[in-house]
């Protein structure tokens, strides 16, 4: 882009301090906690249900979950876009990184839980911010579970899990003048994805763990039984189960953040800057200078 200010071709300059995650207005916050509250209701009421409800085919509840959740993701999107005021080219840079995590998630695929999509996923939200980096997370598992055959019952969990996951990201303190820099920021980044990647294998397992049967009697869900009894079975299901497995998630997170992280940081906030995700461009010329900026937000 070439302009003309004092008869001498202008450049534009993009700031170089770090850009703030997109901001979370009000439309936004009502939308993600509708969301979220309405997942938390449908992961966890088995372990408050009595004896006689129906719990053990709550896997069919899935399809009526999924047409539920999608919607409101949906409704997460626009109301982000309107809270921010961003473009097109948002919803683009959505949809390649949800493409490219998407890719990452089979090269680890039952190994341990050895998934590099999880890194991607911790930085992506850290820049993107909690709105879209919840949408991020949610597209991205469905994206992966199409591409990999891993339709099924559980899908809306692990969407609505890894949503969390990202959004949680992006609400970690942001960067900002005089806020964390550097090496600092990437070691909050990794024990956040170390806890967090423990924290989406445990809502997985718990709708798991509700739904699948044969268990030993010592670890499956018991319905109607005190919340504190099943919450006993359940860590002892998780230990039992899945423990390897989410530490293997938790301790690629932690590596891949640390050693390539500041790296795709800078890139991807080099790339919502071009983009103009409340960004400013300077046009520098000969004793003059043009100055564009986002319009004041109170």
């Amino acid at each position: 882009m070439r302009g003309r200010v004092g008869h001498r071709a202008t450049h534009p300059t993009y700031p170089t301090r770090p850009t703030r995650p997109i901001r979370l207005g009000v439309r936004s916050v009502a939308t993600l906690t509708l969301v979220s509250v309405i997942g938390l209701i449908a992961v966890g009421w088995p372990l408050f249900a009595d004896g006689a409800s129906a719990v053990t085919t709550h896997a069919a509840d899935a399809p009526w979950f999924f047409a539920v959740l999608l919607p409101l993701l949906i409704a997460v999107v626009v109301a982000t876009i309107a809270d921010s005021g961003m473009d097109a080219k948002a919803v683009a840079m959505l949809g390649v990184l949800a493409a490219v995590g998407a890719a990452l998630r089979p090269l680890g695929a039952g190994t341990a839980g050895l998934e590099p999509m999880f890194f991607l996923m911790v930085l992506s939200g850290r820049v993107l911010g909690p709105g879209f980096g919840f949408v991020l997370g949610a597209v991205t598992m469905f994206a992966s579970a199409l591409l990999t055959g891993g339709v099924g019952p559980w899908m809306p969990v692990q969407m609505l899990a890894m949503g969390w996951f990202t959004m949680g990201a992006g609400l970690l303190p942001g960067p900002a003048e005089g806020g964390i820099r550097g090496r600092r920021e990437l070691l909050m980044l990794s024990a956040y994805g170390f806890l967090a990647a423990f924290a989406y294998g445990t809502v997985t397992n718990l709708y798991g763990w509700v739904t699948v049967g044969g268990l030993g009697t010592g670890i499956s869900f018991q319905p109607g039984a005190p919340v504190g009894e099943n919450l006993a079975r359940f860590l002892a299901y998780v230990l039992a189960t899945s423990l390897g497995w989410d530490l293997g998630r938790a301790a690629l997170t932690v590596v891949l953040t640390l050693t390539v992280g500041g790296t795709l940081l800078k890139a991807l906030r080099r790339a919502t800057r071009r983009a103009n995700f409340e960004a400013q461009v300077t046009f520098e010329g000969s004793g003059e200078s043009l100055r564009s900026e986002p319009p004041h937000r109170t």
